[in-house]
């Protein structure tokens, strides 16, 4: 009889030496899809009570309860990302909690590529790919938003100040890799001027 495996959607791919930034695959990271309506007392302490965290309720943000972030996509919306390890169990308790209750939670961990840009120029790096101005203040740690990113679907997640998680679906992993790789090159580094100081 043969065996369930997985394979991450960039198995093999590395990265070149020459790039300006690091650029790797997040292979072990599990993702549930939550749905419910924040209006409905219930099912926000349900959640609350299986995750340990309130659901955030404020556009592009997203809260941490120690391996467990919640990342808002829209109003009824959010992404939860745990270890793959841990995905299974923790849909199975979201599920006996919210038994009863308007709401869905499915395992996602499959459909999508977490790619990683980290390091000094990484905010400039990405936007060679999108129309967002990551260098206005918009874009602290803990933002996350849907994106258009080299002409595909993305959800955009800042980790830290120079450290960037991409999403995009498992069939376009590997073009929004080789997009990054090409952008990321050392060679095609953006250098933005600062303010000048008046000449004498």
């Amino acid at each position: 009889m043969s065996e369930l495996s997985f394979e991450s959607p960039l198995a093999g791919a590395a990265a070149p030496s020459n790039l300006a930034v690091t650029v790797r695959e997040i292979p072990d990271r599990g993702m549930i899809d939550l749905r419910g309506l924040t209006s409905d007392r219930k099912f926000m302490a349900a959640a609350k009570e299986v995750l340990g965290v309130d659901l955030p309720k404020a556009p592009r943000t997203s809260v941490a309860w120690g391996d467990i972030k919640v990342l808002w996509l829209s109003i009824d919306q959010w992404l939860i990302l745990c270890p793959r390890t841990k995905s299974p169990e923790l849909l199975a308790q979201l599920r006996d909690s919210l038994a009863g209750i308007h709401a869905l939670a499915v395992d996602v961990s499959d459909m999508r590529a977490v790619i990683r840009v980290e390091g000094d120029g990484a905010r400039e790096v990405l936007m060679k790919g999108t129309s967002l101005d990551l260098l206005s203040g918009e874009y602290g740690a803990g933002t996350a938003r849907r994106m258009r990113y080299a002409e595909i679907a993305a959800l955009l997640h800042v980790v830290e100040e120079d450290v960037f998680d991409i999403y995009v679906f498992r069939s376009y992993a590997h073009y929004a890799w080789d997009f990054l790789l090409a952008t990321a090159r050392e060679p095609a580094m953006v250098k933005l001027f600062g303010k000048q100081s008046l000449p004498a």
